[in-house]
């Protein structure tokens, strides 16, 4: 019988990085839909949350703080709620957390797991959050069970993230250290 750690691991090692983003239509709060391929050309944070959950607060949170900072250099983020009741939770979620950036939500949660290579046995940890470069990449993936989300260190995690994804392709290539 494989372990419950076991299964968790080789559901992770099944998530290639780096991949080519998928196609993912998002639906706003206001009836409209966006597409991820609206942002290529422009580096993306995109993170999979559920508005109740202590820990996507957080790095929601987090991500807003360092937005300003980030937008200036091109960067944009977006958030999509996977809630069952998604659609109805988020006006909430704004007015509680005020993101500086766009909250979306899937009427599909299979839509979401396919385009994170999440196999069906998995139960994903909230949040999972992805950055993809200016050509559509997704560079790095990463699921709230992980050390890159552990407390005191998430913000210095998301920042080496994006300060990686801001360099130019050659360096990121060449895994030269970010300025």
């Amino acid at each position: 019988m494989i372990s419950v750690a076991c299964a968790a691991a080789l559901a992770l090692a099944a998530q290639q990085v780096p991949r080519k983003a998928t196609e993912l239509g998002v639906e706003t709060t206001d009836g409209k839909s966006v597409a991820l391929s609206q942002y290529r050309g422009k580096p993306l944070v995109l993170a999979f949350i559920l508005t109740g959950c202590p820990h996507c607060q957080h790095t929601v949170g987090l991500l807003g703080q360092l937005a300003p900072r980030y937008q200036l250099r091109g960067l944009e983020m977006l958030a999509v709620a996977l809630d069952r009741d998604a659609e109805a939770a988020i006006p909430g979620f704004l007015q509680t957390f005020h993101p500086p950036f766009s909250v979306g939500f899937l009427r599909d949660n299979r839509l979401a797991a396919d385009f994170c290579q999440i196999p069906p046995m998995h139960v994903p940890h909230m949040p999972i959050v992805l950055f993809i470069d200016r050509e559509g990449t997704i560079r790095q993936q990463h699921e709230g069970t992980e050390p890159f989300f552990e407390d005191g260190q998430q913000e210095e995690h998301l920042t080496a993230a994006i300060e990686k994804l801001l360099q130019p392709a050659a360096k990121r290539a060449s895994g030269a250290a970010p300025r």
